[in-house]
């Protein structure tokens, strides 16, 4: 049996798969992304809401965030904070490159996706723009399905398997959320939220070009999922085996690439659409957005594991 990993139409020598296939996965494919992550490049800033980009980002006015007096004993006002959330350790050493990516991306987002999200939801009706998501979510169901089961969640992953069938079926392909009226919903599961499970740390806080924050042990999950996701193994095979046929054949390289950079970036843009009226205000109103979406980040997940 011979493997090959690929992200360009370059074929790579076994004692560079890891490297090729770490580096090809992150990079080329986001839709083993969450839900809840709206797409790459959106930094998550409150618990309940998708995580969006932060250039003009605003769901409702959030109080400015002021230092208390010298000498309180108080914390400073966290405008994403909620009622009974526990401090959590903000483990940040690369701060500073973290900082300095992370206004790459609300420049990126401000100057060149937001204004191609602003002309693609005038041209496409919402209607349309939710459903494509919904697609998006329901052919990601076997990393979902699967983390279930390695944390012990079977009934999650009973849900998975129920909802994937309904929104196939009677929803079009996933493009109607019919399960939900039947009630058939459950928390996401993913790798890093397994591996937190099983006590594995969480690592330092990352942010990466063009994509949404992690911490190192959610970026090797954020991997995970993706190597979980047969899409990647029978339809358009970024993980090549020969002896495992796919729908495109494993040597045209450059269909594949083509067609997951361009479902990629219609997810990021369609995503950005559907948040263009949230979390306006933001910037103006919180002094230091680094620190916020940070600490708003690691809460959520650390959350998620919890539960």
């Amino acid at each position: 049996m011979r493997t090959q990993f690929w992200c360009r139409p370059v074929c790579f020598k076994r004692s560079e798969y890891g490297v090729v296939l770490a580096v090809s996965l992150i990079v080329l494919s986001g839709c083993a992304v969450q839900k809840d992550s709206i797409n790459s490049l959106t930094p998550d800033i409150t618990q309940n809401a998708p995580p969006v980009l932060l250039a003009d980002a605003s769901h409702k006015a959030i109080p400015l965030a002021t230092p208390t007096p010298e000498g309180s004993s108080e914390e400073p006002f966290d405008p994403f904070a909620k009622p009974g959330e526990e401090a959590i350790e903000e483990y940040d050493p690369w701060e500073p490159l973290n900082a300095k990516i992370f206004e790459v991306n609300r420049q990126f987002d401000r100057w060149l996706l937001k204004p191609v999200a602003k002309g693609y939801n005038f041209i496409v009706p919402n209607i349309v723009q939710v459903g494509i998501s919904n697609f998006f979510y329901n052919i990601r169901v076997t990393p979902r399905f699967m983390n279930n089961i390695f944390q012990g969640k079977f009934k999650g992953a009973g849900i998975e398997v129920g909802r994937f069938l309904i929104n196939t079926t009677a929803g079009i392909g996933g493009f109607f959320d019919v399960a939900q009226h039947f009630h058939l919903t459950t928390p996401e599961e993913d790798t890093g939220q397994t591996l937190g499970f099983y006590g594995v740390p969480p690592g330092p806080y990352i942010i990466l070009p063009l994509m949404q924050p992690y911490t190192v042990r959610d970026l090797v999950g954020y991997v995970g999922d993706i190597a979980l996701n047969p899409i990647y193994w029978l339809v358009l095979p970024i993980i090549e085996i020969e002896e495992i046929p796919s729908v495109i054949p494993h040597y045209n390289r450059l269909t594949t690439s083509l067609i997951l950079i361009t479902a990629r970036g219609t997810e990021i843009v369609n995503d950005r659409s559907l948040n263009l009226e949230k979390f306006q205000g933001v910037e103006e109103s919180t002094v230091d957005l680094y620190a916020a979406v940070r600490n708003a980040y690691l809460q959520k997940r650390a959350k998620a594991i919890r539960d």
